[in-house]
């Protein structure tokens, strides 16, 4: 009876896929409203906001999709694989270059650029059963790597802006688990995946090298604001100015549905801050241990929402940053970008998704426990 109802029903009335794909989001609008009956809307909401971390935030990710337009990351890391003769080293290269991209270009954008990238490399020289393994690594990769530079996570944009974090400081705090994410991720590549030969095909991509040297000025520009070289509201008049001239798709293809998801946990943090046994409660257990249940609270409502709404009862940094950035790995909503690799796995590969789930699993738990031990040592 069910098949025959799911055949008469539309797909579209079954899952909107409004939901299905900005599922972080419709829960941020659901709990903002819910909080706002708790707490009406008043003058103090707009002391909620981090203006200058929605700022950083769509300044990069405009410049990284104007890049991403021109081709310019999927010809320098195909420029990189393809040296490499043998499918570990290409394997490895590929998620290396995903750990270097989250840095550089935000974790979320890092994966929707090399994600296809690595599908491309496997399934032309014939070596889809690593899929799952390289999409999984590259997710890990992009999770972990981005943890060092305060633009890397989204996250990370937002304690580095609301605690004035130093520069020095932030790279120190991070650096121990960053270190130990490479060795575990090189580790895994080299056990799991075999010296086995492969060939890429040649391709002539050609870089409209003008238009590159311009987006890499105006990515320098979106990192002086993020490190407070450059008011922010000066980037914010240039960046999206010079692109209005040089490529408009760039501005519209802007993850608006992250920004968004942004300014309703906002609102959903700064309600929670509000009630009182809401505060007691969660500043008690964040006196118990703020990295542990940092990183657990990651696992039921992703990162980027533990560190905002945790953000409001304490103020210690060091714990909470580490808590949020090695919380991301775990479950697939431990962090946006485990979505946004599993729907990217969903599409590539629909018959082995169960099989997926189970290896992100093991090998996510694995490091989530590993980094969160190592971290407990340090502190």
């Amino acid at each position: 009876m069910s098949k025959v109802l799911a055949k008469k029903i539309p797909a579209k009335i079954q899952i909107p896929g409004f939901l299905k794909e900005n599922a972080v989001l419709v829960i941020a609008i659901i709990a903002a409203l819910l909080t706002s009956f708790i707490v009406p809307p008043d003058a103090k909401y707009l002391e909620y906001f981090d203006f200058k971390t929605l700022s950083c935030l769509f300044c990069v990710l405009a410049v990284v999709c104007a890049l991403r337009n021109v081709k310019f990351f999927y010809t320098l890391a195909r420029q990189i694989v393809r040296k490499f003769k043998n499918a570990r080293i290409a394997i490895l290269a590929l998620v290396y270059i995903t750990f270097i991209g989250s840095m550089l270009i935000a974790n979320d954008m890092a994966l929707l650029t090399f994600l296809p990238l690595g599908y491309f490399i496997l399934s032309t020289t014939k070596k889809e059963k690593y899929l799952a393994f390289t999409f999984i690594m590259q997710n890990i990769a992009a999770n972990l790597g981005g943890m060092l530079t305060p633009f890397g996570n989204p996250q990370n944009l937002y304690l580095y802006s609301k605690f004035n974090i130093p520069d020095g400081e932030f790279v120190r705090i991070m650096f121990p688990p960053f270190i130990l994410a490479i060795a575990l991720i090189t580790l895994c590549c080299l056990i799991f995946v075999k010296k086995e030969a492969l060939e890429i095909e040649e391709s002539d991509v050609k870089l409209p090298i003008g238009r590159v040297a311009i987006y890499l000025a105006l990515f320098a520009v979106a990192i002086m604001m993020v490190f407070r070289f450059m008011p922010y509201q000066v980037g914010l008049i240039i960046i999206p100015l010079a692109l209005i001239f040089l490529d408009k798709k760039a501005l519209m293809q802007v993850d608006y549905g992250l920004l968004f998801t942004f300014v309703f946990f906002f609102i959903f943090a700064g309600n929670m801050g509000r009630i009182d046994t809401v505060r007691d409660f969660f500043s008690y257990l964040l006196n118990i241990n703020t990295l542990v249940f940092s990183a657990l609270s990651c696992q039921v409502i992703s990162n980027v929402p533990s560190a905002i709404l945790l953000s409001q009862f304490t103020d210690n940094y060091r714990e909470l940053l580490l808590g949020v950035n090695i919380g991301g790995a775990g479950t697939l909503i431990a962090s946006l970008a485990s979505l946004i690799t599993f729907k990217e796995y969903t599409k590539q590969d629909p018959d082995h998704v169960k099989e997926y789930v189970v290896k992100f699993s093991l090998f996510n738990f694995g490091f989530l426990i590993t980094l969160t031990l190592f971290c407990l040592i340090l502190l």
